[in-house]
C-alpha cells in the first residue's frame, strides 16, 4: 500500500456516499493548487488523466 492510499481510504469513508460534480472537483483542485503551489504538476497530470479516461489509447 502506497502511502497515499490512507488518504484516498479516508476520502471514500467520509465522503463516499456524496455525489459531486466536475465543475465542484474542478473547483477543489484549483483552490488546493492555490494554497499549495508545489502540488500544481501533480495536480494537473490527475486532472489530464481524468479529463482524459474515454479516450482512445493510441
Amino acid at each position: 500500500m502506497y502511502f497515499t492510499d490512507r488518504g484516498i481510504e479516508e476520502l471514500s469513508a467520509r465522503r463516499g456516499e456524496e455525489e459531486v460534480s466536475f465543475a465542484w472537483l474542478a473547483e477543489q483542485l484549483s483552490l488546493f493548487v492555490d494554497l499549495n503551489p508545489e502540488f500544481e504538476v501533480p495536480v494537473e497530470r490527475l486532472a489530464t488523466w481524468l479529463a482524459r479516461l474515454d479516450d482512445d489509447e493510441e
